[in-house]
């Protein structure tokens, strides 16, 4: 009987002895969440000089083009000498047309200036004589002079029948064939690109207009995908009053896969003009476009979409989005969701990158 009520006595000290220590616990302290967010570098949205990010698209065409035809008409192309892709000096012949006709008539016409001009030294001496009235004298000298002249003209025809190249070049197009009879007017039978150069010639806007100059130096892809260094010639004095956009010529050098008709773009780098730019690191893609990650006045992100413009140096043109001077995360990558808490980090601004001297590699 004593033992039990040791025992008793034993359980019931314990029992107060746990309530006693489990009523001294503390509970643990919250943690901070402001101590715990992630600390991310930011950038402000604001004007920026976007360098190398102005380009245009446009055609090739040549730079200065020749038109060749017939300047005689009614005779048949004996030969034609050249075709489409020839490169062509200046005074080389191109078309031949038949001369037989021509020969004939000459060959008449020389008989005669020969005839008349006889006459016409019969009489060189006769002069107040009387053994001729003076008009006579004077018909036969007009004769002769005449027949001098149709026989020039004969003579300039013939030589009229080797249709030569204006100037130096490629050819593009050929109309001609073989057995076509030369005619007035109508459609060149040739059209030469002189000296083979090329150029770029791209519309462009007012504002883009504004930044380009004569000389500048372009980086043109063409159609195949190689780039050529190139030169602003044009710049449009004018700009159209229904398109409002005004037209910039680049000239190229000759190569042969400079083609008239392609389509190529230039890229001006050293052009640049203040923006609404970010970081291109700060641009985040998904499947609903372009976007980034603003940080709030409570320090909470939240993704925002934007609509880019201008690339270059680095730096992407916002065109809509975020409010100029919001703040953004630097690094897209960064893996954020709409909400998160983070300690933001104002990060330098983004610089643009140095220019290249022309012509530096």
């Amino acid at each position: 009987m004593t033992n039990k009520k040791t025992s008793l006595a034993i359980a019931a000290g314990l029992a107060c002895a746990l309530a006693l220590t489990a009523c001294g616990k503390k509970e643990p302290p919250k943690k901070d969440p402001a101590a715990q967010a992630r600390a991310v570098s930011v950038v402000r949205l604001e004007p920026r000089s976007i360098t190398g990010a102005l380009s245009a698209s446009g055609t090739l065409r040549p730079r200065e083009e020749a038109a060749v035809a017939a300047e005689v008409t009614g005779f048949r192309v004996l030969r034609v000498n050249a075709d489409v892709g020839d490169t062509v000096r200046a005074g080389e012949v191109l078309v031949q047309l038949d001369p037989a006709l021509l020969q004939a008539q000459i060959a008449q016409a020389q008989a005669q200036a020969d005839q008349a001009e006889d006459q016409a030294r019969r009489v060189a001496d006769l002069d107040g004589t009387g053994v001729l009235a003076q008009e006579q004298i004077a018909q036969r000298r007009f004769q002769a002079q005449a027949a001098r002249a149709n026989l020039r003209d004969l003579q300039t025809r013939l030589a009229k029948l080797s249709v030569t190249a204006p100037v130096s070049g490629v050819i593009l197009e050929r109309t001609v064939r073989p057995g076509d009879l030369s005619a007035g007017g109508g459609t060149p039978w040739f059209r030469i690109a002189r000296d083979g150069r090329m150029e770029l010639a791209a519309d462009m806007a007012e504002d883009d207009l504004a930044r380009i100059r004569v000389g500048q130096v372009a980086t043109v892809t063409l159609p195949g995908g190689a780039q050529v260094q190139g030169t602003v010639r044009i710049v449009s004095p004018q700009i159209d009053p229904q398109t409002k956009l005004g037209q910039v010529r680049v000239l190229l050098p000759v190569r042969p896969d400079i083609r008239a008709g392609g389509f190529a773009r230039a890229v001006f780098a050293d052009a640049s003009a203040a923006a609404l730019a970010l970081p291109e690191t700060a641009i985040r893609y998904d499947a609903n476009g372009a976007g980034v990650m603003v940080v709030g006045a409570d320090n909470r992100v939240k993704h925002v979409a934007v609509q880019t413009g201008q690339r270059g140096s680095g730096l992407v043109q916002i065109v809509s989005g975020p409010a100029a001077g919001a703040r953004v995360v630097q690094n897209a990558a960064s893996f954020l969701l709409d909400g998160d808490l983070v300690k933001p980090v104002e990060a330098a601004a983004a610089q643009p990158a140095p220019k290249t001297p022309a012509g530096a590699k």
